[in-house]
């Protein structure tokens, strides 16, 4: 019986299924953790001036949805899951690059996906995250849209969080979450820069991906959103080569 100075706020539907999923992705994920600082000086310098040139706004989420997708295709292992009813156990790879953005809505913490994130240019990647988003505060998501995510994205900048570790949902084994931008100084030859950093950091299931695999995959997803040309190419296949 709650004491006088207690009050109890009863959980929503969403709230109970998503705790249940998220304490047995803990329980049956031996996951590892891997943080690295990506420099957007020149993405966000773009943003607001391909915005008005694409006739969408392009958030920085939009930038990210579209580097974390690219970067799966390259890195195909972080789609893998393992398939325990194969004798002997096999890593099974997705055929889809299915992005899953975590959303804050009333009901609670929803993941709408955006599907074949990876043939997808930054306008209509824009686009269709304002639209699941919309959808997601306003309990109008439908079973297709929240179904098929094979890896998943979080991003807490907009709440002024330096950095944080996401849970890898139960239907992935990787999840990229995002921190603010800040300003970081720099070293360069003979001098110190203010350059605009994220954090980025990477929860992955380790009896899928290795350390290493996993880190050169963060370190390219980072490179991506340095070089902002790769992935402001409407194509899905990118030409411009990443600088060493």
């Amino acid at each position: 019986m709650d004491s006088p100075t207690q009050t109890s706020v009863p959980l929503t539907r969403i709230q109970k299924l998503i705790g249940a999923r998220m304490a047995s992705s803990k329980r049956t994920k031996p996951c590892f953790y891997l943080e690295c600082k990506a420099d957007v000086t020149e993405l966000m310098g773009r943003r607001h001036k391909l915005s008005k040139a694409l006739g969408v706004k392009i958030t920085s989420n939009a930038f990210l949805i579209r580097a974390l997708a690219l970067a799966a295709r390259q890195f195909p292992l972080v789609l893998g899951r393992l398939d325990q009813g194969s004798e002997p156990p096999v890593v099974k790879i997705a055929g889809e690059v299915n992005v899953g953005i975590a959303v804050n809505s009333s009901q609670g913490l929803v993941v709408p996906v955006i599907r074949q994130a990876d043939t997808k240019g930054l306008a209509e990647i824009a686009l269709l995250e304002r639209l699941l988003t919309q959808k997601a505060r306003s309990n109008r998501l439908t079973l297709e849209d929240i179904e098929g995510e094979t890896i998943a994205l979080s991003n807490l900048g907009a709440y002024d969080i330096d950095s944080f570790l996401g849970i890898v949902p139960p239907a992935t084994s990787a999840i990229l979450a995002v921190g603010n931008v800040g300003r970081s100084i720099v070293p360069s030859p003979g001098r110190f820069d203010a350059r605009k950093t994220m954090s980025v950091s990477l929860a992955v299931d380790h009896s899928i991906v290795g350390p290493e695999y996993a880190a050169t995959f963060l370190t390219f997803v980072a490179a991506l959103l340095g070089q902002p040309e790769r992935l402001i190419q409407e194509e899905s296949q990118c030409a411009v080569p990443l600088k060493p």
